[in-house]
């Protein structure tokens, strides 16, 4: 399973087409499992222009799986454990948000599938898992 991360979902409406949207489409056409986060919810619609595409943001996101952090607590403080180790590594990551991310994937045991170079240094501290 695989939690798609909000950078390859604002790529895929934007009709981009990269490598990590060609991924997307084939997680799509093979059927394979895949949901996002509350919090790639809330960012994606964050980027909505118009009350409308509000809307069908919401629809559509709403009909996907959503997965979270396992134990809100103790998710919270491995999330920002990992920005620590990175901060003390010289690599801090530009948003904790994106740790949040990582952790969620990390307790469901999913792969992440993104576009931002801040998993990638997150799977350096982490057993964070990437969609390749």
């Amino acid at each position: 399973m695989i939690l798609v991360d909000t950078s390859v979902l604002i790529d895929f409406l934007k009709g981009e087409d990269n490598s990590v949207t060609q991924k997307l489409v084939e997680i799509i056409d093979r059927d394979i499992p895949f949901g996002i986060s509350p919090v790639i919810f809330m960012e994606v619609l964050q980027g909505a222009a118009t009350e409308s595409d509000f809307e069908i943001l919401r629809e559509y996101l709403g009909s996907q799986a959503f997965y979270d952090l396992k134990d809100r607590r103790e998710s919270y403080a491995r999330a920002a454990k990992m920005s620590v180790e990175l901060r003390k590594k010289g690599m801090p990551v530009g948003s904790s948000i994106d740790c949040l991310i990582a952790q969620t994937a990390i307790d469901n045991d999913l792969y992440l599938l993104h576009n931002d170079s801040d998993f990638d240094r997150i799977k350096k501290v982490s057993s964070l898992k990437i969609w390749d």
